[in-house]
């Protein structure tokens, strides 16, 4: 079964991540891995919205 996207809990992780990156006790290793969570989170949440751009222009 395919897990449908939620594009709100995106948003929430995304907050949540910038919140850790900012705060100085977060080790480089772990900034590392929270841009690369961020790209992926970015990447799905522009596709939602393109896909509901293009289901609002039909």
């Amino acid at each position: 079964m395919e897990d449908r996207f939620d594009y709100a809990k995106a948003v929430e992780e995304l907050e949540s991540i910038a919140a850790k990156v900012e705060d100085p006790q977060t080790g480089l290793d772990d900034i590392d891995k929270y841009i690369k969570r961020s790209q992926e989170l970015l990447e799905a949440c522009r596709a939602y919205l393109r896909g509901a751009r293009e289901k609002l222009e039909k």
